[in-house]
């Protein structure tokens, strides 16, 4: 089920385990298992989430492992086996750093996704932050934002439902070549991560959709009505899905310490906290839940669906 800029506020999450930055991890998933990343998302699928995101990183410098750790993994692998063991919960690349590879690359990896996976594939991209990563791959760092403009055009092309897609720019250009199987959508949705001036310009003129990123929420009407004015300004009619990444969560009164950023408490007093992003203007919502351990996750998931997602749109 697509999510729109029309209707009720959607709720997806970023997938645990699959990245373990020390900004978000929880001590138990260190030790997690592929089999516990598949109950997660059964669950997810089950109880009405809307995506599930997994991030995109090759190789952490050991400058950056101590807080980035080394654990990313690959989104389209972890995506790939996540869809086979669900049937309706979109599957979101948040995000690709796709000015690591060629956008013909990246269009065969992600138009096979899409095409397995029934068409619930989200693109979300970003223009990555770690030098090292980029001088690796042979990547332009320097010019990653101009990189990254250019991919999304070439990557909206390769992407299409022609079989022998054409693009010409400065720095890519494709025809005659053709890439079977097509993705199941007739347009891969691009949401766009960020919230730097010129990812915010990005998104506005180039996305389906916003991810910010570590806006706090008092920032987001601000970052919202740029995102509109930029739109206007390039005559984009289409509409664009805003999202944001709410504070951790915890349904109900913790019997242990989650933190002072942490939404807890009632059902009905989470629910009218998260209201307020629709108010300004947001359409989906990407939810972290505070978890001790898998199961302690997954009892808060289905809480959270069952008792504060109904009460979103009140």
């Amino acid at each position: 089920m697509p999510i729109l800029p029309t209707g009720p506020l959607s709720y997806g999450m970023q997938l645990p385990i699959q990245s373990q930055s020390t900004i978000y991890a929880e001590g138990w998933e260190a030790a997690a298992t592929p089999a516990d990343l598949a109950e997660i998302a059964r669950i997810a699928d089950r109880t009405g989430f809307a995506y599930l995101a997994s991030c995109d990183h090759v190789a952490i410098p050991r400058r950056l492992a101590g807080v980035m750790s080394t654990v990313w993994y690959d989104p389209v692998a972890t995506l790939a086996f996540l869809a086979g063991i669900t049937e309706r919960v979109l599957l979101m690349s948040h995000v690709a750093v796709v000015g690591l590879r060629h956008p013909l690359a990246t269009a065969k990896q992600y138009a096979t996704l899409d095409h397995l996976c029934g068409g619930r594939l989200i693109l979300g991209v970003g223009a990555g932050h770690v030098l090292e990563e980029f001088q690796a791959l042979g990547a332009d760092f320097e010019g990653r934002g101009g990189v990254l403009d250019e991919t999304i055009d070439a990557l909206k092309a390769a992407l299409g439902p022609e079989e022998y897609p054409e693009f010409a720019g400065e720095r890519f250009s494709f025809a005659g070549l053709g890439q079977l199987p097509r993705p199941a959508q007739e347009r891969v949705p691009v949401w766009v991560g960020g919230s730097s001036p010129a990812a915010v310009r990005r998104a506005a003129v180039r996305g389906d959709g916003w991810l910010p990123q570590g806006d706090p929420r008092e920032k987001l009407p601000a970052q919202i009505a740029r995102v509109k004015e930029l739109r206007e300004a390039a005559g984009i009619e289409a509409p664009i899905v805003i999202g944001a990444i709410t504070e951790p969560l915890y349904v109900g009164e913790p019997d242990w310490s989650v933190g002072r950023r942490t939404l807890t408490g009632k059902p009905e007093v989470l629910a009218e906290s998260l209201r307020e992003y629709g108010v300004m203007g947001v359409h989906q919502i990407q939810v972290r839940f505070r978890s001790r351990s898998r199961s302690e996750l997954t009892d808060q998931m289905a809480a959270f669906a069952a008792e504060v997602a109904p009460r979103l749109d009140r």
